[in-house]
């Protein structure tokens, strides 16, 4: 009868170990592909983009794309690789792992498990690295046994399927106990005596039979050494780690590491370093002190305590400097203030920097603090104080505007008639404005181009442009500007404006010409090209073509008749209201 029953029960073991080996997903659908995977051992579990699928070979539909597949078997190496599945296609991937660790020795306490068989249990962790079997094999202990041996402990368990949490919680296993948690019944336990687990000795990692299964958990194991433990700032020591059975290794202020090695550090003040070991066997810290103690001493001074700062515009004429000089000892951090970290002795020009931007006198203390500092907490800390003085002066400004002549003039009788009222006050201006403005830019030239209108040869114009450049020099000269700082050039009418750039010229002046000065296009025309340009060099900056149309003397200027000896002379001598001065000279900037 009871040879009856056992075979009864073989049968359906059978049957249960056939429907376990059924592939994972079997609906099919657009844009999936099937992943064909053949496992070693066949206990194997795959893990796809961390989700646990379930134990085994089989063919699992994903959707088209790249994937993560992991094989898990406690005792082996696992293994995760990049997979590629295309749609409608299946991709075949054969997978062996490596037997890993040596035996595990008590004493045990057993878990045993009831509810999903599919479903992986991960010990203290949830990513396929805490993996230790899946329910199938820790679900029967009696003719063939299935157990989960750990040391005694409290383990935090998770049962997962398909990215689902079956159940999570705490189990608290004694040695010569077993455990047996129901899945179904919301992870109730229960708690039988087990004298087995007290006396069983070393058992390998891993082992299957037909039925049965054993995977006794290795506990997780970490040393931490430090050379040596006393310091002086500054100083190094050595840390030596060592873990075992651990997925996970950390070591305060270093963060992760790897399971065995070594590092040098060098604490700002005395630290306890922890290292913190953990797997599916538990966790498991240790920590060693190491104590840090120094004083620190500084110095720093200035070899020139005051210094003389001079700025005109943007350019700075004068900026002396000094050095600073600072040293400290017994310290592993030295800032210097302003000028941040630095080492613990040097040297440093400073340049006097003023923080004031304003146009004004400059007086100015900066202060340069050193602050040496270590690990115990002692800090030594001196000043040196910088004097500033000097001035900003507000930068110069150059304004140009072009110089225009009466028809003909100056004549080759009268070289020295021409520029009228206006035209004077405007070239008193330009040299007033020139010669401030090299007191900014030394190498500052000027260049005078004399033009003419279309009318008579060539050659009487380029000798009329000549006249005219030559007029404008003499008066910037006697004005107090170096004669060999302006050059002329002549180009009669060579370089005549076109009308219609004549007519825009026109239409931006503010000022605009008389009525009657409006009435004939040529005439005007004819006007603008009996002129003067001033060129800055070596900038090129050009003279504003701004027609002085709200001067006094705009129409004797503007006529395309000669005028009268009489009439110009006159003109150069009349007064000129105030505010009537050329526009070209107030708007070129």
């Amino acid at each position: 009868m009871l040879a009856r029953h056992q075979a009864r029960f073989v049968v359906l073991v059978f049957v249960a170990l056939s429907f376990a080996v059924l592939p994972a997903f079997s609906q099919t659908s657009e844009g999936t592909g099937k992943l064909k995977i053949h496992v070693s051992p066949k206990q194997a579990y795959v893990f796809v983009d961390g989700k646990a699928i379930r134990e085994g070979d089989q063919s699992i539909r994903l959707t088209a794309g790249p994937h993560e597949v992991g094989v898990d078997n406690y005792g082996y190496t696992p293994k995760t690789q990049k997979v590629q599945i295309s749609a409608g296609e299946t991709t075949d991937l054969d997978v062996t792992l490596q037997r890993f660790g040596d035996q595990v020795a008590g004493p045990f306490g057993d878990i045993e498990f009831k509810g999903d068989p599919r479903a992986a249990v991960l010990l203290n962790g949830t990513t396929p690295a805490y993996f230790v079997g899946h329910v199938d094999e820790f679900n029967w202990n009696w003719i063939w046994h299935q157990r989960l041996l750990v040391n005694p402990g409290t383990y935090q368990v998770m049962v997962t399927r398909e990215g689902n949490t079956i159940w999570e919680g705490p189990v608290t296993v004694k040695a010569g106990q077993q455990v047996t948690v129901y899945l179904d019944r919301n992870g109730a336990t229960k708690t039988k005596e087990w004298a087995k687990g007290n006396t069983i000795g070393p058992q390998p990692r891993f082992h299957a039979g037909i039925a049965s299964a054993t995977v006794p958990v290795a506990p997780v194991t970490a040393q931490l050494t430090a050379q040596p433990t006393n310091l002086t700032c500054g100083q190094s020591a050595n840390l030596n780690w060592t873990s075992a059975n651990a997925v996970d290794t950390t070591i305060t202020n270093l963060g992760e590491v790897a399971t065995t090695g070594d590092g040098s550090v060098t604490p700002t003040r005395t630290m306890t370093y922890q290292i913190t070991a953990k797997g599916p066997g538990g966790e498991v810290t240790k920590i060693v002190d190491v104590d840090v103690n120094s004083q620190p001493t500084a110095t720093v001074s200035l070899s020139e305590p005051e210094v003389h700062y001079h700025k005109v515009g943007d350019k700075v004429v004068q900026d002396d400097s000094t050095t600073l000089n600072w040293s400290a000892s017994n310290a592993d951090n030295v800032t210097i203030t302003p000028l941040g970290s630095e080492p613990t002795s040097g040297s440093q020009t400073i340049e006097a920097q003023p923080t004031q931007t304003n146009p004004g006198p400059v007086d100015e203390r900066v202060s340069y603090t050193i602050e040496a500092s270590n690990a115990c907490g002692g800090t030594a800390t001196q000043t040196a104080s910088l004097h500033i003085v000097g001035s900003i002066d507000p930068p110069p400004s150059i304004n140009l505007a072009s110089l225009f002549y009466p028809t003909n003039y100056p004549t080759m009788r009268h070289p020295k008639v021409g520029l009228v009222r206006s035209q004077q006050q405007t070239l008193v201006q330009i040299a007033k404005h020139f010669k401030n403005y090299q007191q900014y830019n030394e190498d500052a030239r000027l260049m005078i181009v004399g033009h003419t209108d279309t009318r008579k040869s060539q050659e009487y114009n380029m000798a009329l442009s000549e006249r005219r450049a030559d007029l404008v020099k003499n008066y910037l000269v006697s004005n107090g500007i170096a004669a060999d700082e302006i050059q002329t050039r002549a180009v009669g009418k060579e370089q005549e404006l076109p009308v219609k750039e004549v007519e825009k010229l026109q239409m931006k002046d503010p000022q605009k010409p008389e009525k009657g000065m409006m009435r004939s296009t040529k005439v005007t025309w004819l006007a603008y090209n009996r002129r003067v340009d001033v060129i800055l060099e070596p900038t090129g900056q050009q003279s504003a073509l701004v027609y002085p149309n709200d001067a006094p003397d705009s129409r004797i200027l503007w006529e395309a008749s000669e005028p009268s000896l009489k009439k110009v002379e006159m003109a150069a001598k009349a007064p000129i209201a105030a505010g009537s001065l050329h526009a070209g000279l107030t708007n070129n900037k």
